[in-house]
């Protein structure tokens, strides 16, 4: 999983239509979110799944105390290198979430995994073994937030197609698009950039292949609860994808 996102992260910001733009709107969605649930004093946020700082950006760019990991070296390292363009302070490690208490050894008000990271994890153990970590990563009377794709909402097959879009950026142009591949309830995934140089008639194709369990939100909300979390709810509109949020009451 960590050899997939080390080689997407240069070409990551290029599924999005606007990065800087989804980082802020992101950060402003998930701050109403932290309010509503855990109030004023939820300041001090955990990222366990961080990626280049799509979400880590934007929170401590509204003055949350954010630390955040990632599986990935190179995003890692892309994520530091993007908080220092912006001038921004954020304690960034290399981490795999399901060792999350285990590295950090400190609790936050909030722990965050977005972008439907954590169907990376293959299993109902694996995931259940994270959000047990996470859940010794949060205060009492803190919580935890998840966004994830709507599985119960997405065809299953073979060479299923999934376009994000015609990107341009640095001066080139970029197809991106995944093919899905199911074999029960785990998918491949192929991860496309078509790369166009508009001043010659050379394309390259980069493909990075990684897997997913294709997870339904109320499964992943029973882990949840599982875990240790109450009071588990699932939030929708006008979120991009679903958010499923709990709290530890204890």
């Amino acid at each position: 999983m960590n050899d997939f996102y080390d080689r997407l992260a240069p070409f990551y910001h290029i599924i999005y239509k606007d990065w800087d733009t989804a980082v802020e709107t992101q950060a402003t969605q998930l701050s109403t979110i932290m309010h509503d649930h855990w109030g004023e004093k939820a300041q001090h946020i955990l990222d366990v799944s961080c990626g280049i700082g799509t979400q880590t950006l934007g929170l401590a760019a509204k003055g949350y105390s954010v630390t955040a990991s990632d599986l990935s070296p190179k995003e890692i390292q892309r994520a530091i290198e993007e908080a220092r363009l912006r001038h921004l302070n954020i304690s960034f490690s290399v981490c795999d979430m399901r060792e999350a208490y285990n590295h950090h050894q400190i609790r936050f008000d909030v722990v965050i995994s977005c972008d439907n990271s954590i169907p990376h994890l293959l299993s109902d153990g694996e995931i259940l073994k994270a959000l047990k970590q996470m859940y010794a990563c949060t205060c009492t009377g803190g919580g935890c937030l998840l966004t994830v794709r709507d599985y119960d909402k997405e065809e299953r097959g073979q060479g299923l197609v999934k376009p994000y879009g015609v990107r341009e950026d640095a001066g080139k142009r970029y197809f991106v698009f995944q093919v899905w591949d199911f074999e029960g309830d785990i998918y491949d995934v192929s991860m496309y950039f078509i790369e166009e140089n508009r001043h010659s008639d050379i394309a390259n194709t980069h493909v990075m292949r990684s897997r997913y369990y294709a997870i339904t939100p109320t499964r992943l909300m029973q882990l949840m609860e599982a875990a240790g979390y109450t009071s588990v709810t699932r939030l929708d509109e006008p979120f991009f994808q679903p958010v499923l949020v709990g709290t530890r009451s204890a």
